[in-house]
């Protein structure tokens, strides 16, 4: 049986029994692979841009579901799929940047998929944001750990939409309270990783300041208030956190 890291484990959690899903970016396809043993989903797309990847998820297939059919496409994005042929689009192990594009080059279809599972590597406010401007609604986070790093899980439902569209006051006031980089659903569902994760970003902070201070240039001097601010709220949000 298939062994995933905790990371993969924890999207797959995400996965309901009966479900359909493509996972974009596969790699050597062991998320999918392993939804077809567990046969929790009946129908699985494994999709990359480049040839290499794909051979190797095949092998994998080969060894680990034998007998049992999986879809393999070559492509980028949701270009190698159908409106609507699958319930759940996982992307993850991508940076959030390229995650907004891949869900921004066709509005419509991407819609036509009822849920998405993100994991973004870089840029998580980033792709927060985008969601939240666009109306796409978050339904789940999770933090989890894989070896020395903590990682970011995002669930989005489609089939929701905002009651109304953001506005610029709005999103400034979610972007200085961190919002979009430290998720209110981890604090409503008391993420037990969530102290942790705030504690690494604060001595992040704190280390930029410090090497701001001693040996910084005028133009690095010049964003001293905005990181100091930044820490600020990082303390309170950690204060939050130790009493929620």
């Amino acid at each position: 049986m298939l062994r995933l890291s905790e990371r993969l484990a924890a999207i797959a959690d995400y996965v309901r029994e009966g479900e359909t899903i493509a996972d974009i970016g596969t790699d050597h396809g062991l998320l999918p692979i392993f939804l077809l043993q567990q046969k929790r989903s009946p129908k699985v797309i494994l999709s990359d841009i480049r040839q290499g990847p794909l051979r190797k998820a095949e092998e994998n297939l080969a060894i680990y579901t034998p007998g049992i059919e999986a879809d393999l496409r070559l492509g980028s994005g949701l270009e190698t799929l159908k409106n609507s042929e699958v319930d759940v689009v996982i992307i993850a192990g991508m940076g959030g940047h390229m995650i907004c594009d891949i869900m921004a080059a066709n509005p419509e279809k991407t819609r036509s998929f009822p849920k998405f599972i993100l994991q973004p590597r870089t840029a998580q406010d980033k792709l927060r944001m985008w969601l939240c401007k666009n109306g796409y609604v978050i339904v789940h986070e999770r933090l989890v750990r894989e070896r020395n790093k903590i990682c970011e899980i995002i669930v989005v439902d489609t089939t929701l939409r905002q009651e109304r569209v953001i506005n610029e006051n709005e999103l400034k006031t979610k972007l200085f309270d961190l919002e979009f980089e430290i998720s209110p659903l981890l604090f409503l569902n008391g993420d037990p990783l969530l102290k942790e994760w705030i504690e690494y970003k604060i001595k992040t902070e704190e280390e930029i300041i410090e090497s701001i201070r001693t040996k910084g240039s005028k133009a690095s001097l010049s964003k001293l208030n905005n990181h100091e601010q930044r820490l600020k709220k990082l303390r309170e949000l950690y204060k939050r956190c130790l009493f929620s």
